[in-house]
């Protein structure tokens, strides 16, 4: 089920925000290139439209199939964590389920802070490990370097010029951004719903807030969590997304994450390993929220119902 859920979020997330993706590629494979004028040179040519969500096919592949993967992984090692008590040196908040009266908007384990951190980094750092070819595939589309025609030209070309190797170009950087952003987001995305669970809860009776949060008060406050977690973790880990295009478009150029940093930096500055951030913070806090809002939601709903066949005489 964790999988399916994770797939279904994956696939809208990817489609509906690819155009933004597609931006912050082009913006950080030059940093001359200003936003703006990116945007006008792709709506200026032929099918604009069309070309803003070139490379959605494979966005929607490693995206869709990425998220699957993420999401019933860090289940199981949060499961697993709950139920041998592990990772409990700041102590693990009890689950909120089997008749505990709760008021948090969460229908996940609540673990502590390490725990949180840990789990989230693991499993995206795994899933990133899985998916990375089609990362690679899906950045190359995105830009404006190659002009590949389909996935399998892509990958053949790949194969032919780079071998297995550039298939998995810019892992050492996707691994430390992709880790730490899925750690920092957990972490600060539990926070974020215990805090805001909190306030309701001083605003609101015990009992109306219980049922509201079987309403639509958990979806706005996993939401703006979502939202929060998103922004701070984007900005922390931007540095090595940038690093990661680089390795990733130009492999001729960029041999390894600390000569591509040095170079990025010595050329054009400190300021072009921020290339990319308003966009990717943007899309991040929106793809982000969103998929676990609508994963969350379809955890609880798929709980609810199988605990009322199980009450059911």
């Amino acid at each position: 089920f964790h999988f399916v859920a994770g797939l279904g979020t994956g696939i809208i997330s990817a489609s509906l925000l690819q155009p933004v993706d597609l931006l912050k590629t082009r913006v950080q494979q030059a940093h001359s290139t200003s936003l703006l004028h990116t945007f006008r040179d792709i709506t200026r040519g032929p099918n604009s439209l069309r070309q803003l969500w070139r490379g959605t096919l494979p966005s929607v592949i490693r995206t869709g199939f990425g998220s699957a993967l993420y999401f019933s992984t860090l289940n199981a090692l949060r499961q697993h964590v709950f139920r041998s008590n592990l990772l409990t040196s700041t102590g693990v908040v009890s689950m909120s389920r089997n008749g505990a009266r709760s008021t948090s908007s969460s229908s996940l384990p609540q673990l502590s802070n390490l725990a949180n951190l840990t789990t989230g980094a693991i499993a995206r750092a795994s899933a990133g490990l899985i998916m990375m070819p089609a990362t690679v595939i899906k950045v190359r589309y995105e830009s404006s370097l190659y002009s590949y025609q389909s996935l399998m030209g892509a990958a053949s070309a790949i194969f032919k010029r780079e071998g297995v190797k550039g298939f998995f170009a810019g892992f050492g950087a996707t691994a430390l951004r992709d880790a730490p952003y899925a750690g920092i987001y957990v972490l600060f995305y539990e926070q974020s719903k215990r805090h805001l669970s909190r306030v309701k809860d001083a605003t609101a009776g015990g009992d109306a807030l219980l049922k509201d949060m079987r309403s639509g008060s958990a979806l706005s406050i996993n939401f703006v969590s979502g939202v929060l977690a998103a922004g701070l973790a984007t900005a922390i880990t931007n540095p090595f997304d940038a690093v990661k295009t680089r390795l990733q478009l130009m492999p001729g150029k960029y041999t390894n994450m600390v000569q591509a940093s040095r170079q990025m930096v010595r050329e054009e500055g400190f300021r072009s390993l921020l290339d990319g951030l308003a966009l990717r913070a943007g899309r991040k806090a929106l793809s982000s929220a969103l998929a676990w809002t609508v994963y969350e939601e379809l955890v609880r709903r798929a709980e609810t119902k199988s605990a009322e066949t199980e009450g059911a005489p």
